[in-house]
């Protein structure tokens, strides 16, 4: 017994268990040890007598998907090759941020996957918006994709599981099977379909270069499916205030939401709180050179006013220091006001953009910590300035002027391949469902019912300044503490694991990476012993690591198609591997890799 175990209490002990057992799935699969767990509430702690579920999601399947959380986040920061991208160039940096992915993406897929044992009966889980599909910062377009969980991707007991997946491949190839038709079938089948937002690695290009602060990752679970038709991954404009604001804002008849001119949202903030400077209304946005055609009509906005961009470095009132390079969805917990020792009043906001999945997840937030967060659809180009962003994505792509009118807002005579690449990227969030009717939206709007549930998580690999969180943190060899942090519109606490690598931690590092990547890089598939479980997990894994290479021809059917795969998530001496290895799986288990189409 360790030693750690032995100082508990009595109903650390209780707790303790009652993990262990929920959680064997997963730590099973993953073979690792519960030592200890901690947990420390801010806000909605039940009476020890009057135990209730924190959400939607009963409490043994809480704990199962905060665990899938802490493993993730636990296995990535030890085998994803933190900081091995310092120094290095752009594919360089690419190249590592590619195999964090790979790790993050896989070990969330597999808890899930591991979990739905435990699913109640006629539930699935389906990932809805996924972040990895299209190039960030720093990143070109022939960089391709990253490994994601992306839309579609089911979680549920076999049979469940299958009819699922037929309507999402119907949703995919039917032009006349939409989302009411979708919705309707899961329905009348008696189907409870929880949706997903998933964002397996925040900020990657930090986790790359070895920064600490703000590397997590999140998972948002929801009470129903988002309406979503199909992957998608673009820009989304995010304005964060305290819902106060937007309430004074209405009793002057001004609509408060991310195309109104900073001007009103000022007024409206000096409204809600009378007498605050200007100069202590504090702006979290997105900096660096490289966004400076993007948003530097937005920071001089707020100059203008006397307002403070908030700069690196700067500290929040937990003491905590802020980075501008990335991570638009922590700032949000912070988002508030405050007094200093001299009693005057400071607010902090959010004002920047966000990849869609990151920009719903923040979103689904408002309504648990009293915020009013309106969105606004962008492209996932994102080479015009922010005003005009918001434009183009509104713009009727069968319009006989389109042209003229895309121009307008460029500033020049965009040619025909500029114009056909803005009419794809609208079509694109068009039929993937994205409501570009409305000028802005908010949360509310991806979702099918009125009244809607989320229990929202996120794990912390590095040190999260805004909510105050320890990251994955080493107590002894091979053990580590691993915090999850659990909010609902009921509850928010924060749950801190220990967690002993039952095989140590260089023989766990297989167990935390894709099996197809281990072939890729050398090890013999050839001489493993072959399993029935291969043939799902090398779908799975298909699936995260090079999603724009696959099509789904029919039910039960993928193919992959070679030519699609970029060359710099495989380079071609790795297609040729993958092609060989998986003729060979194909030929010799025929039956277990039926579904397996390769078009090379």
């Amino acid at each position: 017994m360790s030693t750690v175990q032995t100082s508990l209490t009595q109903s650390q002990k209780d707790m303790l268990a009652q993990w262990a057992f929920d959680c064997r799935p997963i730590l099973g699969r993953f073979h690792i040890w519960l030592e200890s767990v901690e947990t420390e509430w801010s806000r909605g702690r039940p009476k020890p007598d009057q135990p209730k579920d924190m959400s939607f999601v009963p409490g043994g399947l809480e704990r199962q998907i905060a665990m899938t959380c802490a493993v993730t986040a636990l296995g990535t920061r030890l085998f994803g090759r933190f900081g091995e991208g310092a120094g290095q160039d752009k594919s360089g940096i690419n190249e590592v941020k590619k195999d964090a992915d790979a790790v993050s993406a896989y070990a969330m897929s597999e808890g899930l996957w591991y979990l739905t044992r435990h699913l109640p009966e006629n539930h699935a889980i389906m990932i809805c918006l996924g972040e990895g599909l299209m190039p960030k910062a720093g990143e070109t377009e022939e960089m391709g994709s990253n490994p994601n969980l992306g839309f579609g991707r089911v979680y549920a007991r076999p049979e469940v599981a299958r009819y699922v997946d037929q309507r999402v491949l119907e949703l995919l190839n039917k032009a006349d099977y939409g989302w009411d038709e979708f919705y309707r079938d899961i329905r009348q089948k008696g189907i409870t379909l929880w949706g997903a937002a998933v964002d397996t690695l925040e900020n990657t290009s930090r986790f790359a270069k070895g920064r600490e602060q703000g590397t997590m990752t999140i998972l948002h679970v929801f009470d129903q499916p988002l309406h979503v038709l199909r992957p998608y991954e673009g820009y989304m404009g995010c304005l964060t205030l305290p819902k106060r604001v937007q309430d004074k804002a209405s009793e002057k008849a001004i609509l408060l939401d991310y195309r109104t001119p900073r001007p009103l949202v000022m007024q409206a903030i000096q409204d809600a709180y009378p007498g605050i400077k200007p100069e202590n209304v504090h702006i979290w946005t997105l900096g660096g050179s490289s966004r400076v055609k993007r948003l530097a009509g937005l920071w001089d906005s707020w100059k203008e006013l006397g307002a403070h961009l908030v700069e690196d470095g700067w500290k929040l009132p937990n003491g905590g220091q802020i980075f501008t390079e990335s991570g638009t969805y922590s700032p949000s917990y912070s988002v508030g006001s405050w007094e200093d020792e001299k009693g005057e009043t400071h607010l902090f906001l959010c004002d920047g953009y966000a990849a869609s999945a990151e920009a719903l997840q923040a979103a689904s937030l408002a309504p648990i910590l009293d915020l009013h967060i309106s969105l606004s659809v962008f492209t996932s180009k994102f080479d015009l300035p922010h005003d005009k962003e918001q434009e183009v994505m509104r713009l009727d792509p069968e319009a006989a002027d389109f042209a003229d009118q895309l121009g307008e807002l460029m500033g020049e005579k965009p040619n025909q391949e500029t114009c056909d690449f803005y009419k794809e990227m609208i079509a694109e969030a068009a039929d993937a469902g994205i409501n570009l009717e409305k000028p802005t939206l908010v949360a509310d709007d991806f979702f099918p019912e009125k009244k809607w549930g989320v229990l929202a998580l996120g794990s912390y690999m590095g040190f999260e300044p805004y909510t105050d969180t320890e990251g994955v943190t080493k107590v002894a060899e091979d053990t580590y503490r691993v915090t999850v942090r659990l909010t609902s519109r009921k509850v928010e606490k924060k749950v801190t694991l220990t967690l002993r690598l039952m095989e140590g931690t260089e023989a766990s590092r297989p167990i935390f990476q894709p099996l197809l990547s281990r072939f890729l890089s050398g090890e013999d598939y050839r001489d493993r012993p072959v399993k029935i479980s291969d043939s799902g997990r090398i779908r799975n894994e298909l699936q995260t690591l090079c999603a724009e290479a696959l099509e789904f021809p029919q039910q039960d059917r993928m193919r992959l198609i070679f030519e699609r795969i970029p060359e710099t998530i495989f380079n071609q001496e790795k297609k040729q591997r993958l092609a060989e290895l998986l003729r060979w799986y194909k030929e010799r288990h025929p039956v277990w890799f039926a579904w397996l189409e390769l078009s090379e």
